[in-house]
């Protein structure tokens, strides 16, 4: 990315237009790649036959083995109801219970980003989990008279060093309704060096309120009125706390809340801290995931490439499986490795400690 051009030319349009405003909107999304068509894939077409989306003794599992599912915990507070669609929240966490199949809100999900602005790197119905690419956030711009009176001639020159990207996760209830989150990931461009010679891109942290922001969104995409989802800015709670032990060699994450709880703070930090989830088993209280240890890169073109490009499978990524288990008001979160034998590495101390940052 060349800084020095940007800051020429929004120097310029500065000192020009002796002023600037921010757009009025919260977000601005325009992807540089052109969407699919939203014509229903084969995997949909099939979804009455996949068992992932069929009730399975009451309950509905992503790993097609859960066989008990709670409905929302007294505990959790309902900020409002619109329709078939409600608000929960844990501490500053927020997520939509919608009285619909996890199936039949799959396609309306996929347009609603498209139409956002995004387009997806991962798109898994049998596991309940779709990813955007990596986009900017134009609102975050400077909207001066040059650049409005210029419109698409600079626009390609206007950037900011900020990237986002967000995960939709849908856990299907044993009510036959779905609960739907959505978390944020963001990365930040800074210099790597006092010369300002070099860059690099490193994690910066969630933004609960883009978070909230799409979440009223896509109650409006849902059926909601403007008037009715105000009510995701509601005043959040206390911050929920856990902290980090070690037994017999293993390092644990303690959480003071029961299962229920306990599973959706657990799914939302491993959204949020850019795990990739390629199952979840509630039943036995398991996530099924890949984990890269090094985030932090050089800003070469070929690795901006590879990260802004498209989410992979990296071969360096190692497959664990993180572990909630819960007694009443108490749960214990551990990291297994692949067969699930306790993971005694410094590489699980690294995996808890970032669920545990992410979980303060």
């Amino acid at each position: 990315m060349n800084f020095s051009l940007k800051l020429t030319v929004l120097a310029g349009a500065v000192a020009l237009s002796a002023c600037s405003v921010l757009d009025g909107e919260k977000v601005d999304y325009k992807s540089n790649i052109k969407a699919p068509s939203l014509a229903v894939p084969p995997d949909l077409t099939q979804l009455s036959k996949d068992t992932r989306y069929s009730v399975v003794n009451g309950g509905f599992s992503a790993a097609n083995s859960a066989k008990t599912t709670t409905s929302a915990s007294p505990e959790i507070v309902a900020v409002g109801a619109i329709a078939d669609i409600r608000v929960e929240r844990l501490g500053n966490q927020r997520w939509l219970v919608v009285n619909r199949s996890a199936a039949s809100l799959w396609l309306p999900l996929k347009s609603f980003w498209q139409e956002n602005g995004f387009t997806l790197s991962m798109d898994q119905a049998d596991v309940g989990i779709m990813e955007t690419e990596w986009n900017e956030n134009r609102a975050n711009i400077p909207q001066d008279v040059i650049r409005r009176y210029l419109g698409s001639v600079l626009d390609s020159l206007y950037s900011t060093s900020l990237r986002d990207k967000y995960r939709t996760r849908l856990e299907s209830r044993s009510d036959g309704g779905t609960e739907i989150y959505i978390s944020h990931r963001g990365m930040q461009e800074v210099y790597a060096s006092d010369d300002q010679k070099r860059t690099i891109w490193q994690p910066r942290a969630s933004d609960s309120e883009l978070e909230a922001e799409f979440l009223r969104r896509l109650m409006l995409k849902l059926g909601a009125s403007k008037q009715e989802t105000v009510q995701v800015a509601a005043a959040s709670q206390a911050p929920l706390t856990s902290t980090m032990t070690s037994v017999d060699g293993q390092t644990e994450l303690i959480i003071t809340d029961g299962f229920d709880r306990a599973w959706r703070r657990v799914g939302l930090a491993l959204d949020r801290t850019g795990f990739t989830v390629e199952d979840r088993d509630r039943n036995k209280g398991l996530y099924f995931v890949r984990y890269r240890s090094s985030d932090t890169q050089t800003g070469d073109d070929s690795w901006f490439k590879k990260l802004f490009g498209g989410a992979s499978k990296s071969n360096d990524a190692g497959k664990y499986q993180i572990s909630v288990r819960s007694t009443g008001d108490k749960s214990t979160v551990t990291v297994l490795n692949e067969l699930g034998a306790p993971e005694l590495s410094e590489v699980a101390k690294k995996i808890v400690k970032v669920l545990a940052d992410d979980l303060k």
